[in-house]
């Protein structure tokens, strides 16, 4: 079994292994493990130590295959002080997911830094997979997931950390393995069980706002998800390492009835 989720072929060709393969369909790749390749991408593109990611936006333009593909990555507004990037994911000819990136000067700002959102118990208070074990998929099944008390339909706290590096042969850094785990999100505290004669609900984009770089293996997600009347839902999460949080995400969803519901 592969020890990684792609294999670099080179010239920013990738093949994905089992371990992207997604829940919804499992012939297509999971949103998150790609969107830590994109962020890797957009972390190796033109490096400007001075700079870092502070938001990264994802867009899903359809069913993103497991097979080979190409990663495109170019700089769309240079700048001194603040740049904007874009990689895609180019899959037979058709782009299945866009990142853009803005990456914003560095400075010192310590004597007014401060972070409104509370802190949640670290993983070694949370409890095994129950609760966060519904959904299928190779992907799912490597990474490891903790469940806080208190974990119910619409809201929930859990830790994740995956033992896979993002490309084989390549140190993966603490920013691209935990943004190539926020995608969860939208699997923590589901309104509905997914599957069965019930509802789907993917989300079609991925929205990270990061206030500072995360550190670390564990990836803690603080989820609450709102479904509205017209079809459409949200699920937003404060992301945590185990220093605290260090951004937010939001998932726009497409809720969708199933087996005639």
């Amino acid at each position: 079994m592969a020890e990684s989720y792609y294999r670099s072929l080179g010239n920013g060709v990738y093949e994905a292994t089992i371990h992207t393969q997604g829940a919804w369909n499992p012939q297509e790749q999971h949103m998150a493990p790609i969107s830590g390749l994109l962020a890797h991408c957009l972390e190796q593109f033109q490096p400007r130590p001075d700079l870092r990611m502070a938001r990264i936006s994802y867009d899903i333009l359809g069913l993103i295959p497991r097979s080979t593909f190409e990663v495109k990555t170019s700089l769309l507004r240079p700048g001194r002080t603040i740049e904007l990037l874009q990689a895609e994911m180019v899959a037979d000819g058709r782009t299945a997911v866009r990142a853009t990136a803005w990456r914003l000067a560095r400075g010192t700002t310590s004597e007014v830094a401060a972070v409104e959102d509370g802190t949640m118990p670290g993983p070694a208070e949370a409890g095994t997979r129950e609760g966060l074990t519904a959904w299928p998929g190779a992907f799912i099944e490597s990474v490891e997931m903790r469940a806080l008390p208190g974990l119910r339909p619409g809201r929930g706290r859990a830790w994740l950390r995956t033992p896979h590096e993002m490309v084989e042969g390549m140190p993966t850094s603490d920013l691209v393995r935990l943004i190539g785990m926020a995608d969860t999100a939208n699997g923590i505290s589901t309104r509905v069980p997914p599957g069965g004669d019930s509802y789907m609900f993917p989300n079609v984009d991925l929205q990270l706002h990061l206030h500072r770089d995360p550190v670390g293996e564990w990836l803690g997600l603080d989820t609450q998800v709102t479904f509205g009347t017209d079809g459409i839902g949200l699920t937003s999460a404060i992301l945590h390492d185990e220093h605290g949080p260090f951004g937010r995400s939001e998932q726009i969803l497409t809720v969708r009835p199933l087996g005639g519901a």
